[in-house]
């Protein structure tokens, strides 16, 4: 149920690989949801931000995922947050531990997803708050009268530079360090309580 950059591949002439993971799950409405797992890296063999579980795949794939995402086959944008101690990443490439920092990274690169495909902004930030929440259940992802105060603030035009020292993850290790990405959090807070502030 995770969806993980599906539109970094024109900001590098390497070969790019995409892993897709399909689960359908019926709701007592009868509706059905399909969740994606995908993940697009620049794949270089040697790059060890590069080296993830499952591993990603094929271009295919990665065009796939996009349209499935954008025509509403795919409902659900997560992030999928491995991440890797330094030391663990210096290993060579197939001996380095599998894994990268994701989840600060999922609202850039959803928005960057969306302008490319002329998708709306409200319908970007729908699948990955809202819709994510209907289907598990959870009562978030809505601005209400009594709802928690889950709110996330962000200025979608501001650039900001992906670099280590930019993420607050203990987890340095992405393999879209030196990506320039739209789509600055200001504030995050959470049951009315700001825990983030630029």
């Amino acid at each position: 149920m995770l969806f993980r950059s599906v539109s970094h591949s024109q900001y590098t002439h390497t070969h790019r690989h995409t892993h897709t993971q399909r689960h359908t799950h019926t709701h007592t409405e009868r509706h059905t949801h399909t969740h994606t797992q995908g993940d697009t890296h620049t794949h270089t063999h040697t790059d060890t931000h590069t080296h993830l579980k499952p591993p990603a795949r094929s271009q295919r794939d990665k065009t796939a995922l996009s349209s499935g995402v954008a025509d509403g086959t795919i409902d659900a944008i997560c992030s999928d947050h491995t991440p890797v101690d330094d030391d663990a990443k210096l290993y060579p490439f197939a001996e380095a531990e599998a894994g990268a920092t994701g989840l600060e990274l999922l609202l850039p690169l959803t928005l960057k997803w969306a302008e490319e495909n002329k998708i709306a902004l409200s319908k970007a930030v729908e699948t990955i708050a809202q819709t994510p929440a209907k289907i598990l259940g959870v009562v978030a992802g809505d601005i209400a009268i009594n709802a928690n105060a889950d709110i996330c603030i962000f200025d979608p035009k501001e650039y900001w530079k992906v670099e280590r020292k930019a993420l607050v993850s203990q987890g340095k290790n992405t393999p879209f360090l030196g990506l320039e990405l739209a789509g600055k959090v200001k504030y995050t807070l959470v049951n009315g309580h700001i825990v983030h502030q630029d």
